[in-house]
């Protein structure tokens, strides 16, 4: 017998409040099975097929377990445009979309306070590279959003990148897809005009403030760090990106709020320039963006 859209709702109620069931019910079978409210309550849920009544049975038993609703479907929204995720890959979060908003900004303006730099900023075909790429959600929609940029990602999990080579061949979007370990980066120099990244940041001790349901299901190396060493990943890059970045380039990262200030600290020992940080659309500082030294600037 197919359950009721009430008796779906208080299946979840043990770990979601009464409106977070509802809206994740009510997502579930809208886009799992193209079901509206108005389908709904015109009796649509109690004429399913039994074939996608054992579907929706095992899609609740999961999340009843406290699996992402996004893994649940295998689809995640991302700036305006649907991605494939499983447990191999992070689920994209709304911050990272404004990261790549900001991004597209800076090398698509005009104006030359904006404009990402006066040194490429005419570039036929600028560089960019995403590291740590997980599920491709940066590479794939700047690739999209920025379509004379070569875009080369990359990952260190073989899952990460099968998932982000599927994304990109569902999008259409032209991405260079490598396996690279953001810590032992190969010895380039003045090879990009844009490096980004959003690496692992969160330190061990903050595990007891995050959701369980992200604690158990998204995958730990591009969640966490050490806690004597929060930055590790951010020094790594940094450090390359001040050879493998061109003259005028710039170094775009997500960052953790609780580390903004050594974030810039350290970007500054490391020689790049003009620091800035950006808060999220909910008041953390969460994205950071920097410049490379054009070395014919000697100021």
């Amino acid at each position: 017998m197919i359950p009721t859209l009430q008796q779906l709702r208080n299946r979840l109620t043990p770990l979601y409040d009464e409106n977070e069931a509802r809206a994740i019910v009510q997502h579930l079978l809208e886009v799992g099975f193209g079901l509206t409210l108005t389908d709904i309550i015109c009796g649509r849920l109690q004429q399913m097929t039994d074939d996608n009544a054992d579907r929706l049975e095992q899609m609740m038993h999961r999340l009843t377990l406290g699996e992402p609703m996004q893994y649940v479907l295998g689809k995640a929204d991302f700036c305006g445009r649907t991605f494939h995720v499983e447990p191999g890959v992070l689920i994209p979060r709304p911050e990272t979309e404004e990261l790549c908003e900001w991004i597209t900004h800076d090398m698509t303006a005009s104006d030359s306070l904006s404009a990402i730099s006066t040194t490429f900023r005419n570039t036929p075909s600028p560089t960019l590279l995403d590291i740590g790429t997980g599920s491709g959600c940066i590479a794939i929609t700047l690739a999209l959003n920025l379509p004379h940029t070569q875009v080369t990602a990359w990952d260190l999990s073989t899952d990460a990148l099968r998932i982000a080579n599927r994304n990109a061949q569902d999008l259409q979007a032209g991405v260079n897809f490598i396996p690279q370990d953001a810590l032992h980066a190969p010895n380039d120099t003045a090879k990009w005009d844009v490096i980004v990244s959003n690496p692992p940041y969160i330190c061990d001790k903050e595990r007891a403030d995050m959701a369980v349901n992200v604690l158990e299901n998204e995958p730990a190396m591009a969640l966490f760090v050490p806690d004597n060493n929060p930055l590790l990943f951010y020094h790594a890059i940094a450090r390359y990106a001040r050879q493998a970045l061109k003259p005028g380039g710039r170094l775009y990262f997500e960052i953790n709020p609780l580390y903004a200030d050594e974030m810039k600290t350290m970007l500054e020992e490391e020689g790049m320039s003009e620091v800035i940080s950006q808060k999220d659309a909910y008041g953390k500082m969460r994205m950071m963006r920097t410049t490379k030294k054009d070395t014919h600037d000697r100021t």
